[in-house]
C-alpha cells in the first residue's frame, strides 16, 4: 500500500493534535469496519460562528491520523456553514489521494466534524 508524501507528512507530523480543554463543540465517531476512532474538539466563536481552533485525537491507522490532521487545516478560520459542506473527496484530494481501502478514513473525519458542529448547534 503506497501513501503520498502528504499523507506521510500529516501522519508523522500531525497538525492540531491533542485534546482542547476550552472546546465548545466535541464529537467522537468510530468505524466498526476497521476499529478506527477520531475525536474533534472545536472552539467556535459564538458571535461569528467561525471555527477559531480545532484539534483532534485519533485511534487508528496512518490514514486516520492524516485525514483528521488535514481536516483541521481545511476548516480552521471557516464559518460553520462552510465547514459543513466539506466532503470526504476534498479531504482525500488535499492529501494527494489515499488507497481505495483507506478512503473510509476521510469519510470518518468528515462525519465526525459534522457531528461536532451538529452538537454545537443543538446545545
Amino acid at each position: 500500500m503506497e501513501y503520498t508524501e502528504t499523507v506521510i507528512e500529516h501522519f508523522t507530523n500531525p497538525r492540531n493534535c491533542g485534546k482542547m480543554d476550552d472546546a465548545n463543540a466535541i464529537a467522537t465517531e468510530g468505524s466498526p469496519a476497521c476499529g478506527d476512532q477520531v475525536s474533534f474538539f472545536l472552539k467556535i466563536n459564538d458571535d461569528t460562528k467561525i471555527i477559531e481552533k480545532i484539534s483532534f485525537l485519533s485511534y487508528g491507522c496512518a490514514s486516520n491520523i492524516a485525514t483528521a490532521s488535514v481536516t483541521t487545516e481545511l476548516v480552521t478560520g471557516k464559518h460553520i456553514d462552510e465547514a459543513k459542506k466539506l466532503d470526504w473527496k476534498t479531504v482525500t484530494e488535499k492529501l494527494g489521494g489515499l488507497p481505495k481501502v483507506k478512503e473510509h478514513c476521510s469519510m470518518l473525519a468528515v462525519e465526525t466534524l459534522q457531528a461536532a458542529i451538529k452538537n454545537y448547534e443543538t446545545r
